[in-house]
């Protein structure tokens, strides 16, 4: 495959990473005090009027629309939800959806509902770009998936242009003097200031819990008695939420790539420091069997020294810096399917072509081949500032380095300094850390990935905690890469399946190898 080739599939399937390297959620103004019975308040009788779907707009990554999937056409559909449940009356907020109905009418169920993490991944999207993955699931189940209010269609946040994006990912994220970390706090509070010129209307509403609000209007206008909902990564984190909001709305649900509730900004970034980490010597040593030419951990590192000293050519004008090759690496430790490519990315780059790493952390930005901008990062931010009340200063990451670099030689200064990204914002974020306690809802099946460098194991073990007993059911699969159920696992499928088809809850503790 040629690299021009190789570039653009990575494109494509990349798109669907939507975890990022910090640390993401939400909330925001408007979202405390709400009982489950709000939405009744809301716009419950209106009718979506569903048609074709146009062309992914830029806030949502560009491309072509939505193909036919076996069965049935993609359909596209805008449901008006309140901009602040506190004034169900008031203006409202357009929701991007999308949907493609079961292939078995005579046996549906109802709608499952995706979200695929982020937080500010475009569901309308990513959901016809993997719906094969979920072909057994649509026989009985409408496939729905949607832009969550402020990504994508669904009013994205815009808080810099693509050229000014270029330079502000591009720059340094690990100072090492004083005046390097002035710069960066001066960055980030310029990237909020232009988040509130540009979006400031929608900033305090974009929130998980008015997410979560959301999903259960959209389950009484699809006509559902429960929400059956399918969430991965961050979509964990709203799928508690929800929950937790909505406990006797619950139907079956799965969170995959599970999200740990009770972690807090430092405590999350530590522990996906430490799951790179464990991606990336899981990748050496699986390397260094079907290969002689893997890089060592010393050499990642020394590249990345060299890369804050002397940037490489990335191609088009643009040059490979470290923290693009950071976010490269790490957006590589997602997938199995790409750790070849990693391989081949860190050679080239230690020869002076930063290609194949600048594709990959152009990917992890939500940077399209046109050099255009999806809503992806400032989405991301967004929501993360808006749900957490934490605000970090360059001292307290400059004190959490050494915890950080025991944690991940490679990640660790990056993620300590990535402790910074909610500094300047104009919304005061709304939880410490999100309840998820769940009494009285409906098994909901949470399986942790015991390789997943994006949202380490142990998260799962503690969203079936948190949630309740009778409430989590925890499985593993011992594999690698971000999530499960996509992993191509038949064990981990045949038993989601089940679950989510038949109401099969596996038994406690199941392991799949």
């Amino acid at each position: 495959m040629s690299r021009s080739a190789w570039a653009t599939r990575a494109k494509a399937l990349l798109s669907a990473a939507l975890l990022t390297l910090t640390a993401g959620c939400s909330g925001g103004s408007g979202g405390d005090g709400h009982s489950d019975t709000d939405t009744a308040n809301a716009s419950t009788t209106q009718k979506l009027n569903w048609k074709s779907c146009p062309p992914p707009s830029r806030s949502q990554g560009g491309g072509e629309a939505a193909g036919s999937p076996p069965g049935g056409d993609w359909e596209c559909a805008t449901l008006r939800a309140p901009l602040d449940y506190a004034h169900p009356q008031g203006e409202t907020i357009g929701i991007a959806m999308i949907r493609a109905k079961a292939t078995d009418q005579s046996h549906r169920i109802g709608s499952l509902v995706f979200n695929f993490g982020g937080p500010g991944g475009s569901g309308v999207t990513t959901l016809p770009a993997f719906a094969d993955d979920y072909r057994t699931l649509r026989t009985r189940y409408d496939l729905v998936s949607f832009d969550p209010r402020g990504v994508g269609r669904s009013s994205g946040v815009t808080c810099m242009g693509d050229k000014e994006l270029d330079a502000y990912y591009a720059s340094d994220a690990t100072p090492t003097t004083d005046r390097e970390a002035t710069s960066m706090v001066e960055r980030t509070e310029k990237y909020a200031a232009g988040c509130r010129k540009n979006s400031g209307k929608i900033l305090p509403y974009v929130g998980t819990s008015n997410a979560a609000r959301d999903m259960d209007l959209m389950r009484q206008v699809l006509g559902d008695d429960k929400l059956h909902y399918f969430g991965v990564s961050y979509g964990t984190e709203l799928g508690g939420v929800y929950a937790h909001l909505f406990p006797k709305n619950v139907g079956r649900a799965l969170f995959d790539g599970v999200v740990d509730p009770a972690s807090d900004p430092v405590q999350s970034a530590l522990a996906q420091a430490a799951g790179f980490q464990l991606a990336l010597g899981n990748y050496m040593t699986a390397c260094t069997q079907t290969s002689d030419n893997c890089p060592t951990e010393q050499q990642i590192t020394s590249l990345l020294a060299r890369l804050d000293k002397q940037p490489v050519p990335g191609g088009e004008g643009r040059d490979l810096t470290q923290s693009l090759a950071t976010s490269g690496i790490a957006q590589s430790l997602y997938s199995k399917d790409f750790w070849d490519y990693l391989t081949e990315g860190v050679e080239d780059a230690e020869n002076n072509d930063g290609k194949i790493l600048l594709a990959l952390g152009d990917a992890m930005n939500g940077r399209g081949q046109d050099g255009k901008y999806s809503s992806l990062q400032a989405s991301l931010t967004a929501i993360t500032c808006a749900d957490f009340a934490q605000r970090y200063t360059a001292e307290q990451a400059r004190q959490k380095q050494a915890e950080f670099r025991k944690a991940s030689p490679v990640f660790g200064d990056f993620m300590a300094w990535s402790l910074l990204q909610c500094t300047g914002w104009p919304v005061k974020g709304e939880w410490l850390t999100p309840d998820v306690s769940a009494k009285g809802a409906a098994p909901i099946l949470v399986v942790g990935n015991t390789g997943d460098p994006a949202t380490p194991y142990e998260g799962a073990h503690k969203m079936a905690q948190e949630l309740g007993p009778g409430v989590g059911v925890e499985m593993t699969y011992r594999g690698e890469g971000h999530g499960a159920y996509d992993s191509g696992n038949a064990c981990v499928k045949s038993a989601v399946d089940a679950y989510l088809l038949e109401g099969t809850v596996p038994g406690p503790n199941k392991v799949c190898s």
